[in-house]
């Protein structure tokens, strides 16, 4: 990260009046740099040609590749990749035009910070939040806008986490989809718990007056937050991810040579 990227950052966000709009899954995508920010703080490297409006973003060790392409012909802008290793699998993950970056964050912050030992249940996450299960394996918003749903593994094909985020249907249960995320099975359990808990959280998201928002349904009011307060937030997360990755990387020190305990005999001195 540099400085001239923090300061555009800044001089975007300087002028906007934020407003806290909720939900989060019909708050609009936000400002990309949430992500790829933090990414670059991690010491994430950009492959693509700096002149196109698509971004690469590659890991330090070559195997987790970020691509967004807000020209893409399909419905997924966002895609995540990981290589196979000897020890762990390939994976591959999407996300609509429309999703949030800071729920999208949640899990890119996840990817570069150490995991935790034992990370919570997605389902039991999004009950917390007041979210209601329709089966086992579903999951509805309060305001019944997204659906989660967990399809298991069937007939060799892996099982995979299906986020829907849709208008409200006129006689059907969905009416036209609004952004969609596609999490598979192999993904490691934190990365999807992470989002979840960005997705369900009830904070609200600032936005400013002008920002591209999901639908209609959407409630924004004014923000206790100034704008200077939103810029300060973006770099203090950004200083802290850097604090946890740094600390993550830092070699684990020499153990101290055992010493004799109290009492213990020590062989006689030769003389």
């Amino acid at each position: 990260m540099s400085e001239r990227q923090l300061a555009a950052f800044a001089a975007k966000h300087a002028h906007q009046i934020p407003f806290d709009t909720s939900p989060r899954h019909l708050a609009g995508p936000g400002d990309a740099r949430h992500v790829t920010h933090a990414l670059a703080t991690a010491g994430w490297s950009v492959t693509s040609d700096t002149l196109s409006p698509e971004i690469v973003l590659r890991s330090p060790d070559r195997r987790l590749t970020l691509q967004f392409d807000p020209q893409s012909p399909t419905a997924a802008w966002w895609r995540l990749r990981a290589e196979p290793t000897d020890t762990e699998p390939r994976w591959y993950t999407e996300f609509g035009e429309l999703v949030p970056a800071e729920i999208l964050g949640r899990l890119t912050d996840a990817l570069i910070t150490p995991p935790p030992t034992k990370p919570p249940a997605p389902f039991q996450i999004l009950e917390a939040a007041g979210w209601t299960r329709d089966t086992v394996t579903t999951a509805l918003s309060p305001d019944g806008m997204c659906h989660v749903e967990q399809r298991p593994d069937q007939d060799r094909v892996p099982g995979y986490w299906h986020i829907d985020t849709c208008e409200p249907g006129h006689g059907t249960p969905r009416g036209p989809r609004i952004w969609h995320a596609w999490l598979p099975d192999p993904l490691p359990a934190h990365l999807t718990s992470a989002f979840l808990a960005g997705l369900a959280s009830t904070s609200p998201l600032q936005r400013g007056m002008y920002d591209h928002i999901a639908s209609h349904g959407v409630v924004q009011k004014p923000s206790p937050f100034t704008p200077e307060q939103v810029i300060a937030a973006h770099t203090g997360r950004l200083a802290a991810l850097r604090a946890q990755v740094r600390a993550a990387r830092r070699p684990a020190p020499n153990p101290a040579p055992a010493q004799a305990a109290p009492g213990t005999a020590r062989p006689a001195t030769r003389r």
